[in-house]
């Protein structure tokens, strides 16, 4: 099981198939964060903000049995900022860090068995949970390199 955590873990953090999260978001210039590449991208900010409620959705999922997830699509996508601001992108960014270190603590609780049912559920497994989240954030951080490139901040 050890070997299973140390995998799952190394797959979050990226790095091996898509870009690790510290690249993809760390050092993102403020003057391009709540910038659309065109009309038909979200900004770098909007990006890293729906990956946050994605992350925070599934994590309580799992350890929360009252969970109740948002609504599907309008509230897994942030509206767009006219306001934005240090602060705006600082809660989305600390809060996808907090919620991302909680995913990673719960990946390596000896406790949990990866491989069992979440007990509160009736079929989906702790590991099932957490690949969705290495599938989603790669996906994502993915689209935050290309913008950042399209806005030559990479």
């Amino acid at each position: 099981m050890e070997k299973l955590r140390k995998h799952v873990v190394n797959s979050l953090k990226g790095g091996q198939a898509f870009v690790p999260i510290e690249k993809a978001i760390n050092n993102v210039s403020p003057a391009v964060r709540n910038i659309k590449p065109n009309e038909n991208l979200h900004s770098i900010w909007e990006e890293l903000e729906h990956i946050r409620i994605v992350q925070e959705d599934i994590l309580k999922y799992i350890i929360n049995p009252d969970w109740q997830s948002p609504k599907w699509p309008e509230e897994y996508w942030p509206k767009p900022a006219a306001d934005f601001s240090d602060e705006k992108w600082n809660n989305t960014y600390n809060g996808f860090i907090n919620d991302f270190n909680n995913v990673i603590k719960l990946v390596n609780d000896p406790t949990i068995d990866l491989l069992a049912i979440i007990p509160h559920l009736t079929a989906h497994t702790y590991l099932r949970e957490f690949l969705i989240i290495v599938e989603h954030n790669a996906y994502h951080l993915g689209k935050i390199v290309d913008i950042r490139k399209a806005l030559n901040d990479w």
